[in-house]
């Protein structure tokens, strides 16, 4: 529920710029995420791991 309510809070436009953040369109984390993909770094890995990120190759993580 409360997780449910800060992506609420979230897209909302903020009363000032800087306040703005960004956070993840998969699991909803709000830190370490990449803007071109709009996921965090632990999604971002799942996914680039299993093949299904376009332009993205495993190298040695």
């Amino acid at each position: 529920m409360a997780k449910t309510a800060l992506k609420v809070k979230q897209a909302r436009k903020p009363k000032f710029a800087v306040r703005g953040y960004t956070r993840c369109q998969k699991c909803g984390r709000p830190k370490a995420v990449f803007r071109k993909f709009g996921l965090c770094r632990v999604c971002l890995r799942a996914l680039a791991h299993r093949g299904e990120l376009p332009g993205v190759t495993k190298s040695s993580w």
